[in-house]
């Protein structure tokens, strides 16, 4: 069970995709539920991204920077879990695993100046765990998920919009999915291997287009279906290697305004691998290192909300954990993938060069 200590490190830090394909942040773990007896945690994870392109069309030979369009955003999270019997066990827990800051400054960019993006999200899963015998266990649950959103569309790549630009707010909508998995474990050698299915959540939104003049009108949006594979085992004395691969169908949330009448996202379906290795230095003190790469389905051309396409991170992870409570802080690199800004599918701006740098602290305990 000591390799599970220096195990723990790895899955509990900078879980987050900072900026991944489509809206993707958390990753939509389930470890928690996988933690001994009572248990409850808080998180923070902060980024900065450096995002930025330059104009290279006809209708702008000489080019403009878009200046930097990746806003620095905040995660908070939280979990408990406990164990209602021997076999049984339940967990709760909240993350925000949707979202995205765009905003290109005005005075930047000529063919896409004033073109914004920001959706929010919040969700409460409730996960229950049943072991079927010592290596074998099923787990699933609900999950509630609430978003809200608004995006601008400006610039000269806009211009046949009326007015030049068009706005729509999409209101706080709350829908329901669900978690189902399968884990196998030899606890001997700290071996995991937990596959995991979320379902797709659908919302019915409210919307305000204003679109000469302000309408007010509803629309469907899909969150994606996801697959997450976690594994580890102990490789030597207090170490542990660890893998994930997480796969979600992102090609299936469309917004499309009722009056705008155009599909406003173009995402594609992703896979996300990381391995890494955990090591316990001694009865308080573990760390570990993790390389995370991202690829993307389909080609470079991008929508101008999300301009990057799959990426590369290194991941530095440290724990001190004592009996009753343990502290991790952990620092994540994101070197993000070239694209081209394609409104309508016409490639206006290219994106090169990007990155992001993510922050987390997490405070557990054990009662």
């Amino acid at each position: 069970m000591k390799h599970y200590i220096a195990a723990s490190v790895a899955t509990t830090l900078l879980a987050s995709t900072a900026m991944a394909s489509g809206l993707d942040r958390t990753g939509q773990p389930i470890g928690v539920i996988f933690e001994e007896g009572n248990y409850a945690e808080f998180s923070f994870a902060t980024t900065s991204a450096d995002v930025s392109g330059n104009d290279r069309t006809s209708l702008n030979p000489l080019g403009s920077a878009t200046g930097d369009v990746g806003e620095s955003f905040n995660m908070f999270g939280g979990a408990y879990k406990t164990d209602i019997t021997d076999e049984l066990s339940l967990a709760i827990i909240y993350d925000q695993p949707w979202g995205v800051d765009v905003n290109y400054p005005v005075g930047g960019s000529a063919l896409l100046g004033g073109t914004m993006a920001r959706a929010d999200s919040n969700a409460i899963t409730a996960l229950l765990r049943y072991k079927l015998n010592d290596r074998f266990s099923v787990h699933g649950g609900l999950r509630y998920q609430e978003i809200d959103g608004e995006i601008n569309l400006a610039g000269a790549a806009y211009g046949a919009l009326p007015g030049g630009t068009y706005n729509v707010k999409v209101n706080r909508d709350g829908a329901f999915g669900w978690v189902a998995g399968v884990a196998y474990e030899i606890p001997e050698i700290a071996l995991r291997a937990a596959l995991t299915y979320n379902s797709e959540i659908t919302h019915d939104f409210e919307t305000n287009e204003s679109y000469s003049p302000t309408v007010a009108t509803s629309t469907e949006t899909k969150t994606p279906q996801s697959v997450n594979l976690d594994f580890q085992t102990g490789v030597a004395k207090d170490t542990v290697a660890f893998a994930n691969v997480r796969w979600a169908e992102h090609s299936v949330t469309d917004l499309m305004p009722t009056v705008l009448g155009r599909d406003l996202i173009d995402l594609d379906n992703s896979f996300t691998y990381t391995v890494g290795v955990g090591r316990r230095f001694n009865d308080n003190w573990s760390a570990s290192l993790a390389y995370i790469y991202e690829d993307a389905d389909g080609d470079n051309l991008v929508s101008p909300l999300a301009p990057t396409q799959g990426m590369e991170a290194i991941r530095l992870g440290v724990q001190y954990k004592t009996e009753k409570m343990k502290i991790a802080a952990g620092l994540r690199y994101t070197k993000l993938g070239d694209a081209i800004a394609s409104p309508g599918g016409n490639p206006v701006t290219n994106f090169n060069d990007n990155e992001a740098l993510s922050l987390g602290v997490k405070v557990g305990f054990y009662f």
